[in-house]
């Protein structure tokens, strides 16, 4: 077979760089000359209530869930989770009590609002990161919340999580069912 012989093209030309710097400045001289008229005026923010700009804020975790609270300092009692009131989705009582609880004890239940972020876990697990959350917002507060929230255990962080699981067994510690023959 005979080689082909291959050809080099060289058709592609580049813009003089005299061309481009023109067309940059007028460019830049059309934007500088556009009158005044023109120019829209930019929209006005979007304001924002003085209460919401004065909160704490601190992080709660409890298992596997973990809780974002804000404590704003001046509102009307208001406990909202993930965008909900905390009752609509905390239904029973006793989980309702613990996230209400560090508010009570400081007697500010009727002063502050609370919002939270919270995400993993079990209803129970998220309502004591909730609680524990809250409880370190309050500290910043004021500082003389910290000796009844600690002596109700509510500044402690509790660490006990499920124990993964080991190869060779069902479980964390569950050994397979022993058989004699």
């Amino acid at each position: 077979m005979p080689k082909k012989e291959v050809t080099k093209k060289t058709t592609t030309k580049k813009p003089a760089k005299k061309a481009v710097a023109k067309k940059v400045v007028k460019k830049v001289v059309k934007k500088v000359v556009k009158p005044k008229e023109d120019v829209k005026p930019k929209p006005a923010a979007k304001k924002v209530s003085e209460k919401k700009q004065d909160y704490l804020y601190a992080v709660g975790k409890r298992k596997s869930a973990i809780a974002q609270v804000r404590v704003y300092k001046k509102g009307a009692g208001k406990i909202t989770v993930n965008k909900k009131d905390y009752k609509q989705l905390y239904s029973t009582l006793p989980l309702q009590e613990i996230i209400a609880k560090p508010l009570k004890i400081i007697g500010q239940m009727e002063k502050l609002d609370v919002t939270v972020r919270v995400v993993g876990g079990g209803s129970k697990g998220q309502a004591e990161a909730i609680r524990h959350g809250i409880s370190k917002a309050l500290i910043g507060l004021n500082p003389n919340f910290r000796k009844p929230l600690k002596k109700a255990g509510f500044l402690t962080r509790d660490a006990r999580k499920k124990e993964r699981k080991k190869p060779g067994l069902k479980g964390a510690r569950r050994a397979p069912q022993w058989s004699k023959r």
